[in-house]
């Protein structure tokens, strides 16, 4: 398993390098301007300064190269400076947000907990709802249980956030009043009153995002307890005389559970996909969010890093996948 592990890495690292230059070269070929924005009045000499100062006159391969050094070796000397003090960083350039002219590592860090915040809590929700639904519905397979079942879940992994979003803040905040429509990000929980509040806020787009994740676990949940629960240990096991519930709970569950855990690892990084858009409906003040005003205003520094690093997601849990399904099921062997 190390050896496995070992070798995924090294993968890994021209596969993550081969996405940073696509990424890059895609922003920088696209029809944009960052000079855009700036308005009509600023001579063109000035502009042309202010192109020279955000580096846009040198050779692409020497702003890739640049951005490199920037995002893999300034970055986690700050990082580990934070952490114990040092000054390894201390007067080095960082990867700079042309939009903000701040680090862009320190927009995303102040970002990034509302995202997980959300994310997080919407794919927990997800999982719990989604297991009990799958496992029930595969043991009374084709009831009036299951057909409904089948029915929502094809509904909820079809409508696509951006539909659901506003619909439930049709009906929940604007019809019912029982739920605020925008994300309160500045909100600080400090007593049980405060907590309610931040509950309440984070209901909608936590359903939101929840409805696919619990639609697509449960159907892989619903098809892997089919396919065990006709196999011949399950007969066995009855022959036996043990209950109904070790059966099903002890036997056929843990042997379902293995395809199960590496679709619930591979579609994490899906999420933040979907958060993307989430946070432009509930006005979340996270990393989707600054995604999407990054983009809107040419700022490609943060464009490219924060695309990158959901390409860095999708490589890691890839990975992890690989590991757990190695792990849950013992027929697979890495070595």
């Amino acid at each position: 398993m190390l050896n496995f592990i070992v070798r995924r890495i090294l993968i890994s690292v021209p596969t993550l390098l081969f996405i940073s230059l696509i990424i890059f070269l895609l922003l920088n070929l696209a029809p944009n301007d960052p000079m855009a924005q700036v308005p009509l009045t600023v001579p063109p000499e000035v502009k042309e300064k202010m192109r020279e100062a955000l580096g846009l006159g040198q050779p692409l391969y020497i702003q890739f190269f640049k951005w490199l050094v920037q995002f893999f070796w300034i970055e986690p000397q700050v990082l580990f400076d934070h952490f114990f003090g040092t000054a390894f960083s201390e007067d080095k350039l960082r990867v700079i947000s042309w939009q903000t002219r701040s680090p862009v590592m320190d927009m995303i860090v102040q970002r990034l907990p509302q995202t997980l915040w959300v994310v997080g809590m919407s794919y927990i929700v997800g999982i719990l709802i989604a297991l009990p639904i799958g496992i029930y519905s595969a043991y009374r397979h084709y009831s009036v249980f299951d057909q409904a079942g089948t029915f929502v879940t094809m509904i909820g992994y079809s409508i696509p956030p951006f539909f659901t979003g506003p619909l439930v803040i049709v009906i929940f905040a604007v019809q019912l009043g029982w739920l605020p429509s925008t994300y309160d990000t500045v909100h600080r929980v400090v007593d049980w009153d405060t907590f309610m509040v931040q509950l309440k806020q984070m209901v909608l787009p936590v359903m939101v995002l929840a409805l696919q994740t619990t639609a697509q676990i449960s159907r892989y949940m619903r098809a892997s307890m089919l396919d065990n629960l006709s196999q011949d240990y399950v007969r066995t096991a009855r022959a036996k005389g043990l209950s109904e519930w070790t059966v099903v709970a002890i036997h056929v569950l843990r042997n379902s559970m293995i395809p199960v855990v590496t679709v619930i690892a591979l579609n994490l990084p899906a999420i933040f996909g979907g958060a993307i858009i989430t946070e432009q409906i509930f006005k979340v003040n996270g990393i989707g969010q600054q995604l999407i005003g990054a983009i809107y205003a040419n700022d490609l520094p943060t464009v490219q890093t924060l695309t990158f690093m959901f390409a860095v997601l999708i490589v890691s849990f890839n990975l992890i996948a690989d590991i757990l399904y190695g792990i849950l099921d013992p027929r697979i062997r890495y070595d």
